[in-house]
């Protein structure tokens, strides 16, 4: 070589430092459980069993609106024949009567309204009794929140204040303890002063009731036109998310809000509506491998029958086809989230729950056969290519194989004995990296 070593040195030197900097930043998904989809209801109506209430409910509304796999595959258009509609089919029914919520968030906002100020305080504190109510009989979902309302110069006040009577009223009933995976949403994020407000407060709080340094957790919403372009046609995303102190998990997309700051009107403000393509994929690409998780927002065309009471068979038909179409409607929705990278969603309302466990599975297990196949050639053909020195560069194909296996697994679509099919092992699969499983072989 010409150069010598200690002028490389000198030219490597600079360049650890920006690489060493680069990989802080994107240290790649977080090998965490992701929830698939988060509930929102509203504050005043949390009590410390609503999973299992919530739970019981959606399992009565499947089996009312689809009593058996057949009725279920053709509400949801599902191909594949008799045995796949039966195979999703019991995974819902199963998945309803074990965990039917894996996200809660209790609502201070959009489901909650503007109510006094006396009335907001009193339900602070009746929800957080609810909630250590719900951490001593152990009646909560795996995941849960609440959402506040923004730190917007009119709302920040009140904000502020709700948090501050819910986490102080919980760690008092608790003994100083917060719920597993328990997070504070921040909505309608415009500027990175909002975030770092709430992560300042962290600390305040932290320090007043004696909570462990860093415990407590943000995720924030995307619902404005400026969270995705600033007034200097920059994405200002990770801004966000640097002045939340590494505080920050995830970030939610709101349908509603975004689509109508894009002056959409109400009849086209959908999930898959253009506007909202853009958003998700620009929000995507601000973000990808940062361990920041992204969640798609709702459809709100409840699965609802417009008949109560004593049904005529009229009545009961005219429920049926209401609740179907609705059901694939939000279907197709949470397909076409998934199909974006978008792993999870917002529900509104236990009829829901069925729609999305159908779509989450159906779409993972669609793929399966063919994806162990693909990744056991996939894994062979490249460790023989790098054996001999050859060179193999479609890495990325390995990837994408890798991604589908490990999102199947953490949505409970398959199992841990069908992603060792593919031949390779757990530790393999939750490391995450294609390029190190063949490093790794490589090595043995």
């Amino acid at each position: 070589m010409t150069i010598p070593n200690s002028k490389k040195e000198q030219l490597f030197h600079s360049l650890s430092q920006a690489n060493t900097a680069f990989n802080e930043i994107y240290q790649g998904d977080r090998s965490d459980r992701q929830p698939v989809h988060t509930l929102y209801g509203g504050a005043n109506l949390f009590k410390s069993d609503a999973p299992i209430a919530l739970g019981n409910r959606a399992l009565e509304i499947l089996e009312t609106y689809a009593p058996n796999h057949e009725v279920f595959g053709k509400a949801f258009g599902l191909t594949g024949g008799n045995d796949f509609s039966k195979r999703i089919y019991d995974k819902v029914v199963a998945k309803l009567k074990s965990e039917a919520i894996e996200d809660f968030r209790i609502d201070f906002e959009d489901g909650y309204g503007n109510r006094s100020n006396e009335e907001e305080d009193e339900t602070a504190v009746s929800t957080a009794k609810e909630v250590a109510k719900g951490m001593r009989e152990k009646t909560l979902s795996p995941f849960i929140g609440i959402r506040v309302k923004p730190f917007t110069e009119e709302m920040k006040e009140r904000g502020l204040r709700t948090l501050d009577i819910f986490v102080s009223t919980l760690v008092k009933e608790t003994n100083g303890k917060l719920p597993d995976n328990f997070v504070v949403m921040l909505p309608k994020v415009t500027i990175p002063e909002q975030p770092e407000t709430l992560a300042n407060f962290f600390t305040i709080l932290e320090e007043e009731l004696g909570l462990e340094k860093g415990v407590l957790k943000m995720e924030m919403m995307v619902e404005t036109t400026q969270a995705i372009m600033d007034i200097d046609g920059t994405n200002p995303l990770y801004r966000f998310i640097k002045a939340a102190q590494g505080r920050c998990i995830a970030m939610h997309f709101g349908t509603y809000d975004y689509t109508a700051s894009c002056s959409i009107t109400a009849k086209y403000q959908e999930m898959d509506h253009p506007v909202c393509d853009f958003a998700h994929h620009v929000t995507k690409v601000a973000l990808a491998h940062t361990g920041i998780w992204l969640s798609d927002g709702a459809t709100n065309t409840m699965p609802i029958g417009p008949h109560r009471g004593d049904l005529t068979p009229t009545q009961e038909e005219e429920n049926r086809q209401v609740v179907h179409r609705a059901w694939k409607k939000g279907y197709d929705h949470i397909r076409h989230s998934l199909w974006n990278g978008y792993y999870q969603g917002w529900d509104l309302n236990p009829a829901q729950f069925p729609m999305r466990y159908a779509a989450v599975y159906a779409f993972f297990l669609e793929s399966y056969d063919d994806a162990v196949d693909r990744l056991k050639t996939f894994v062979d053909k490249a460790a023989r290519a790098t054996l001999i020195g050859d060179v193999f560069d479609d890495a990325a194909t390995g990837q994408g194989l890798l991604n589908y296996f490990l999102r199947a697994l953490n949505s409970g679509a398959i199992t841990e004995d069908e992603v060792l099919a593919t031949g390779l092992t757990l530790d393999e699969i939750r490391g995450r990296s294609f390029k190190k499983i063949l490093e790794n072989r490589k090595a043995k």
